[in-house]
């Protein structure tokens, strides 16, 4: 899945520990997020989507279908 978690992250001048510490997870989990090597739980997916003030599909993609 493609995101732009990074673009919007760095937008704010954030950390990927501060955004971390925002969603009450870990700064792992930010990194994962953002390389697409974990999709979101519905949950975080909202979580993500109120704190940049955007629609979970403006902020997360699915891969195109080859």
């Amino acid at each position: 899945m493609n995101n732009r978690l990074r673009e919007l992250r760095t937008a704010r001048g954030w950390t990927q520990a501060d955004l971390a510490d925002q969603l009450d997870v870990s700064r792992q989990t930010v990194n994962a997020l953002e390389t697409g090597r974990y999709d979101p739980s519905l949950p975080l997916a909202f979580k993500l989507a109120r704190l940049f003030g955007q629609r979970i599909e403006d902020i997360f993609q699915d891969d195109p279908q080859p």
